[in-house]
């Protein structure tokens, strides 16, 4: 396993290209895996588009495969596959979650679904295309409008004072920089009634040099407990050095962190591999908050653990773990008031 960063560890200090280059280059997978050393015929794969839904990645995430295994864990979760393009199953969508249910979509990039909470889709860009990611059919043409889709979010948000809780998600919110970051939660800040900002991120797993001084500056601006950050570990491999530290830099700031995974076919489907996972998050920190049933999004069946299956996997993880390492493990359906426990009973 090969992780390259640019960041030495003992300074957390970028020593040559900063994460704007290096979540720039990730538009062009191919030619990073062919700079790792990785064989023509697997750096070509991720040339393809079949499923209109490009691939990308970093040289760091790239870094964490073992490009002579062809069940990498990592690889799987960025490369192409030809699965995506065959018809969907029954009950997989372009809108998995519920996003664009009418009344749900208040404003361009606005989705208020759940009683207190409102989530803003900040970007459609991300360091890397999770191939199962819920949104990937998502119209994010819609939240390019600049400062006008956003001063019409927040005048929605102004006029809903019953939300007290906002999550920033996207693509991913930490593509943009710290400065919009910094000043869009201070406009958070006026809103009546609002008591906590959530930001969801992959960042620390797929570029760590994304957390640098002046994120960490801007979160300790912030009283406890009113900033959180959720983070996406899907599996044990992703726990490499720069992306601890990350976590490390994160926590010793004040800011609350939590992770949520996707129970996925191949990746993450054992005992031993969701132990080892919650057990290295906890180690630094990190409470695993939800294991998530994959959301069904059409191109994404042959992710789907069936729930039967995830079931069982809790259980026998409960045995294993502390209870700190415990995720819920939950499922996301459109039209439900809430994420929806998954139990015995749920069957």
């Amino acid at each position: 396993m090969n992780i390259p960063s640019s960041t030495d560890l003992s300074t957390s200090e970028p020593l040559c290209r900063t994460w704007q280059v290096q979540l720039a280059e990730a538009n062009n997978p191919a030619r990073l895996a062919r700079s790792l050393g990785w064989p023509d015929e697997l750096a070509d794969q991720f040339e393809a588009d079949d499923a209109g839904f490009a691939a990308r990645a970093t040289r760091y995430y790239l870094g964490l495969v073992d490009p002579s295994d062809p069940k990498d864990p990592v690889l799987a979760q960025v490369l192409q596959s030809g699965r995506e393009v065959l018809p969907a199953p029954p009950g997989f969508e372009d809108d998995a979650v519920g996003d664009r249910l009418p009344g749900n979509a208040v404003a361009p990039g606005l989705i208020h679904k759940y009683e207190g909470r409102a989530l803003l889709v900040l970007s459609g860009a991300c360091a890397v295309n999770c191939r199962f990611c819920f949104r990937r059919n998502y119209p994010y043409a819609e939240v390019r409008e600049g400062g006008a889709r956003m001063a019409a979010a927040l005048a929605a948000l102004r006029r809903s004072p019953e939300v007290r809780e906002v999550i920033l998600s996207g693509g991913d919110p930490l593509s943009l920089p710290t400065s919009y970051i910094s000043d869009l939660l201070d406009s958070l800040g006026e809103l009546p009634g609002l008591r906590r900002v959530r930001i969801h991120t992959r960042m620390p797993v797929v570029l760590p040099d994304r957390i640098d001084k002046d994120f960490l500056a801007m979160l300790a601006r912030f009283p406890t407990g009113t900033l959180w950050m959720v983070t996406h570990f899907n599996c044990p491999e992703e726990l490499a050095p720069p992306a601890l530290a990350a976590l490390r830099r994160i926590v010793g700031s004040g800011v609350p962190v939590l992770n949520q995974s996707v129970l996925l076919r191949g990746v993450n489907d054992d005992t031993e591999r969701l132990a080892e996972l919650c057990e290295g998050l906890v180690d630094v920190g990190v409470k695993p908050y939800y294991l998530h049933q994959l959301d069904r999004v059409r191109g994404a069946s042959h992710w789907e653990v069936p729930v039967e299956r995830g079931l069982s996997l809790m259980t026998e993880l409960r045995g294993r773990v502390s209870g700190l390492a415990m995720p819920s493990y939950v499922a996301d359906r459109p039209g439900d008031p809430a994420k929806r426990p998954l139990t015995l009973r749920s069957l």
